[in-house]
Order: C-alpha cells, then sequence, then structure tokens
C-alpha cells in the first residue's frame, strides 16, 4: 500500500456506492483517503463501510489535500465539468464519470486538460471486443466499413435507484434523473452515451446527426427513448439506440463492412463473432460465424485501465478527453436534430482533429 494511488471521490451516491468504492477497495493500488457529497449520511455511511478516512461537504477541503493523486468525478451530470476542471487546476489525475456533460462546456473541459500532463479517463470504459473491433475495422478485416448499430437500454433510472436506496438504507424516491432542472439530459445522455461511444470508438468520427427522441412512460419532460442516425468520416451510417423503457434490457452491437461483420453478444456464447460470406455470388450459401478473440486487449476494470495510464504516462486511447466530448457534441446535435427535423453537422473529432 506504500504506493498506492490515492484517490478522492466527489459525488457520493449510487455511482460511488455501486462501482467506484467497491471495486478500489479491493485493490492494493488505490487508497481512497477523501470522500465528497451533499448528504451527512451517506458520507458517513461509505466512510464506515469502506475505510474512508475523511469526507466532507465542501470539494474545497478535498481538492486542497496536496496528498491525493486523483479526483474521481461522479456526479450528477450537469456538475461534471466544473469539478473537472478543479481538479485539473489542483494537479490531480481525473477520472469522469459518464457523461462528460450536457453542454459544449465540454470545449473547456478539452483545454484544461490539453493544459495538464496529468492522466484524463472519461468514461465509459470499453470492453475488449470494442478495441478488437477497432483494429478489425481499421486495418481492412471487414473490408470497407458500410453500416453499423448499437443499442443500450434499460428499465430506467428507478429500477437502478432501487438498489441505490437498499444499500443507503433510503427511503425516499427522489429521482433528480427525472428532474430537468438537475439533470437537464434524459435517456440520450444517461444510456446513449455507451451506444454512441461504443460506435465511435469502432469508426472513428462522426460528421453528422440526425435524432428522434420520445417520452413513452416515464415522469419527466426529458426524453425516455431515443434513435439517433450517425454519419461516419469513413462513410458508413451507423444507429444509436437508447432508452430507459427497457426492463428486459438490452445491449446489442454489430458492425457491417464489404467482407464481413461482427455481432455482439456472439453466437453459442461467445463475446463477439467475426462473420465472414459463405460466398460472394450465392444468396442460399449462410455466412461463417468464428469467435472474436480480442484477449490482447484485456484491460481490466476501468480502474485497473485508470492505474495503467497513471504509471505509464498516458492518455486512454480511445476513453479520453477528445473522444468524451465528440460524444458530447454528438448527442447535444441528437437532441437538436429531434428538435428541429433538421441534419446537424458535428464539428469535433475523436481525437482533436
Amino acid at each position: 500500500m506504500a504506493n498506492a494511488i490515492t484517490i478522492g471521490i466527489i459525488g457520493a451516491g449510487g455511482i460511488a456506492q455501486k462501482l467506484h468504492l467497491p471495486q478500489l477497495a479491493g485493490s492494493p493500488d488505490f487508497k481512497v483517503t477523501w470522500l465528497c457529497g451533499r448528504r451527512e449520511s451517506r458520507l458517513r455511511a461509505l466512510g464506515e463501510r469502506f475505510d474512508v478516512p475523511r469526507w466532507t461537504t465542501n470539494p474545497a477541503d478535498l481538492l486542497a489535500d496536496a496528498s491525493l493523486d486523483a479526483i474521481i468525478v461522479a456526479l450528477p451530470h450537469p456538475l461534471h465539468v466544473e469539478a473537472g476542471i478543479a481538479a485539473l487546476k489542483e494537479g490531480k489525475h481525473l477520472m469522469m464519470q459518464k457523461p462528460l456533460c450536457a453542454d459544449m462546456k465540454a470545449n473547456a473541459f478539452v483545454e484544461a486538460a490539453d493544459r495538464s500532463d496529468r492522466t484524463v479517463l472519461c468514461l465509459p470504459h470499453f470492453s475488449p471486443e470494442i478495441y478488437k473491433a477497432r483494429e478489425m475495422t481499421q486495418d481492412g478485416t471487414l473490408g470497407k466499413p458500410s453500416g453499423a448499430h448499437c443499442r443500450t437500454s434499460h428499465g430506467g433510472p428507478e429500477v437502478y435507484y432501487a438498489e441505490v436506496r437498499d444499500g443507503f438504507g433510503e427511503t425516499d424516491q427522489d429521482l433528480w434523473f427525472f428532474d430537468a432542472a438537475r439533470a437537464s439530459v434524459g435517456a440520450l445522455f444517461d444510456m446513449g452515451v455507451y451506444a454512441v461511444a461504443s460506435l465511435v470508438a469502432t469508426l472513428g468520427s462522426v460528421v453528422s446527426v440526425m435524432g428522434m427522441t420520445a417520452t413513452v412512460q416515464k415522469p419527466t419532460t426529458l426524453e425516455d427513448s431515443a434513435t439517433l442516425l450517425l454519419e461516419f468520416e469513413n462513410g458508413a451510417i451507423g444507429t444509436a439506440e437508447t432508452g430507459w423503457c427497457d426492463p428486459a434490457r438490452t445491449f446489442a452491437y454489430r458492425i457491417h463492412g464489404t467482407a464481413g461483420k461482427l455481432t455482439s453478444p456472439g453466437e453459442a456464447g461467445a463475446a463477439m463473432t467475426h462473420w465472414t460470406p459463405g460466398s460472394y455470388t450465392r444468396e442460399d450459401i449462410p455466412p461463417v460465424g468464428r469467435p472474436v478473440d480480442a484477449s490482447a486487449y484485456a484491460t481490466g476494470n476501468v480502474h485497473q485501465h485508470f492505474l495503467r495510464c497513471i504509471r505509464t504516462g498516458q492518455q486512454p486511447p480511445l476513453s479520453n478527453a477528445h473522444a468524451a466530448r465528440h460524444v458530447t457534441e454528438i448527442l447535444l446535435a441528437g437532441l437538436e436534430s429531434a428538435r428541429t427535423g433538421e441534419k446537424m453537422v458535428v464539428k469535433s473529432r475523436e481525437h482533436g482533429r
């Protein structure tokens, strides 16, 4: 533990309880020494459960501690960027919870990240299969990319937060996700970020977006369902679907090319399957599917990936500030397209080009 990375977490809510603290507590390479949040009851409960020695309701207390190596920002969506920039100004390595933000304050964040020499990881974190799919798309294994699809959806914030409340022993039904004043954006940013980010990670930059949104069932003025049509810089066309009205939960991912396709989940229990034509000239001959070996890209959980980037002085290859800003602009363009019915141009690029 002597060489462990010391971490402070800003945001003592559901994602800190369910993801960050359990993973960090199980690693000898990290030591969480500070928690910051609004509710003292949650801070006290998490501090006792995960052996965190200090907690505060004032982020300035945490940020001023020179002994901290890194900060995790786990606040509600609209608060991410302000806290992240403050952490970078204090010279901390930084992990940002998804989505990066809900407006183009993302530009100011990228500028701050570029000025810093610290590691900046912006969720989502990608499976080895996404890295392998990117390789196979770029090296020509699939031929020329032609189409793609990804859907990430679940039953809604109330389903997620039932476990959060249980973990804190709470009974209130207050869900900030449904409150437009506090969340500012709905299902597209909350869950659609995974679909869009996965497609960008595989196929690269998006140049234009068309979107449709709806509020099907949830008690909110925000969208609870959304679909985006994406035009990629390499010429491929893709769709990203998401929603809070899918209690059976969905992750479905496909990449199509002129020489084959990838599907995830794959066939017969495989994480991903690579399909190649049984024939290029006979339609009735079925395609051939083979499981994809992505073990060369095993990055571990997000905190292990963060650790390796810190130790090597590198930025995450896919979960970096420029990619997160690009995904944010795509999501915003999707909302604007849904409002106006117009196709929206995306100005940023995946790696800041």
